[in-house]
């Protein structure tokens, strides 16, 4: 299998880190496509992902998947005794779920507009809308401090344990330093739980 992928980017660090916890990263090629260069806008990458977006995972017959979580999910799937990330019992998949679904909307989508529309990474291929990105890095500060709510007196977000939903919160905390959002030092319970998944081995990865 292939896994094409960016290497500084969030999303690929999401599926490096899962796969790492599961102990399946050896089981992928990481294959590196330079999305500055606009590597993932050329025909090849294109008829992987119609999206043109990475991570890709390539199988061994050529199928493709796209998605973060859907490649996630593909492992937890085919690799059942493997660590659960995903949850096991009905109320587990449903609260990891939850919070997948938290972190996708309110804070990683709005950190990585925040970064589009700000930089100018992009710029030669979008319209940046100043404006529009800094009204995103506000809504990734509040979502922060409702984070750190959250932690107060937990080790990890839910199921008492470590899940995807860890990883996908932890890899976009570290993303938001790109445009300048830090964990405030009144915001004690996100920075415990920040420091203890980057004493992880995945979180190297």
């Amino acid at each position: 299998m292939k896994l094409f992928e960016t290497r500084t980017a969030p999303n690929p660090r999401r599926v490096r880190m899962f796969l790492a916890e599961k102990g399946l990263l050896d089981q992928v090629e990481l294959v590196q496509v330079d999305i500055e260069k606009g590597e993932n806008l050329s025909p090849d990458f294109v008829a992987r992902n119609p999206m043109k977006k990475v991570p890709v995972l390539e199988l061994d017959d050529a199928t493709c998947i796209a998605e973060t979580m859907a490649i996630c999910r593909y492992f937890e799937e085919s690799y059942p005794d493997t660590p659960s990330l995903l949850g096991e019992s009905p109320l587990e998949k449903a609260l990891v779920e939850q919070w997948l679904r938290w972190i996708e909307f309110y804070f990683m989508m709005p950190t990585g507009m925040c970064f589009q529309h700000t930089t100018g990474y992009f710029k030669d291929r979008m319209n940046p809308i100043k404006e529009w990105g800094e009204e995103c890095g506000q809504g990734v500060e509040k979502f922060m401090h409702f984070l750190n709510k959250q932690l107060e007196g937990k080790e990890y977000l839910c199921c008492d344990r470590f899940t995807a939903a860890d990883i996908n919160a932890f890899t976009t905390v570290a993303f938001a330093r790109v445009v300048n959002i830090r964990i405030k030092p009144e915001q004690e319970h996100l920075q415990a739980w920040f420091d203890r998944i980057k004493a992880r081995p995945s979180a190297q990865v």
